[in-house]
């Protein structure tokens, strides 16, 4: 999976704004017909599919970035060093 990631501190995205931006680039890189697979928002603790990171309690891996890399997601859109993670088939 490769993975994009962008500095937008001085933008000050919140959620909903990273991911509008985030679709639109995985549509550019992907095509119109990619797809979201799983997301991680680092300042609420959420994440989708929700609770893939129970099983990865004190891994630096989390959960949503696993179930995407196994299930063949192409590219990862990554803000501000984690804050928000998408990835997306």
């Amino acid at each position: 999976m490769k993975t994009l990631r962008l500095d937008t501190a001085e933008l000050g995205l919140d959620f909903n704004a990273a991911l509008k931006l985030a679709t639109s680039i995985a549509r550019q890189h992907l095509g119109d017909d990619t797809m979201l697979l799983s997301w991680y928002d680092r300042e609420r603790d959420l994440e989708s599919p929700a609770g893939v990171s129970e099983c990865h309690q004190g891994c630096a891996t989390k959960g949503s970035w696993d179930y995407a890399k196994n299930r063949g997601a192409r590219l990862a859109v990554d803000f501000e060093a984690g804050r928000f993670t998408f990835c997306f088939l």
